[in-house]
């Protein structure tokens, strides 16, 4: 029987997983959300049964992107990945979480200014800041992971408007997890 691990970035993100599900919170940006998701993932048992399902806000980097999205692809956007190329290294840059064609861009950086958003949109539909990480820590596990993604903003100044957004999107999560995984699993 598979049961999940709900990994997040803030609590406010999952105010409406219901009871049941194990959720881990791993703060803001890829460094914590690598380390807390590996340490979640660390000597468990049942990593053989287990799902990761990262909920999260992500910004829009099109116009006219809005509501719910299940990740395909998800893309380390603040990485040189040429430049590692050239030294030789394979930088997996894209990692394949699924099989729809939503790509995420993860990376550190807080998206608010409108060239940034340009050059992202060239590759990818939403941006978050802990998606890479999480998908990198389960994979290095060999835990399957599903991506789940609201749009809370539009990757603009907007962004900024996020604690006043996310409990709608939080609420529209919830209702995803309690579709698609059961009313709880351990």
């Amino acid at each position: 029987m598979t049961s999940y691990l709900i990994v997040a970035a803030a609590k406010a993100e999952t105010a409406y997983v219901p009871d049941g599900f194990e959720v881990v919170l791993t703060g803001i940006g890829k460094t914590p959300a690598a380390v807390t998701t590996a340490r979640a993932l660390a000597g468990r048992d049942d990593l053989a049964d287990l799902t990761v399902v990262n909920l999260g806000t992500a910004g829009a980097l099109r116009d006219g992107l809005e509501g719910l999205f299940e990740v395909g692809e998800v893309l380390n956007h603040d990485l040189n990945a040429d430049a590692i190329r050239a030294l030789g290294y394979d930088p997996r840059e894209r990692l394949q979480v699924g099989p729809g064609e939503t790509v995420l861009a993860s990376g550190d950086l807080f998206v608010t200014d409108p060239t940034d958003r340009a050059r992202l949109a060239q590759q990818a539909h939403l941006v978050d800041m802990e998606g890479y990480a999480v998908a990198w820590a389960a994979q290095s596990f060999g835990v399957p992971i599903r991506m789940v993604k609201h749009v809370s903003d539009n990757a603009d100044e907007s962004a900024m408007s996020w604690p006043e957004q996310v409990d709608a999107s939080a609420k529209v999560l919830g209702d995803w997890v309690i579709e698609n995984l059961g009313p709880g699993s351990t």
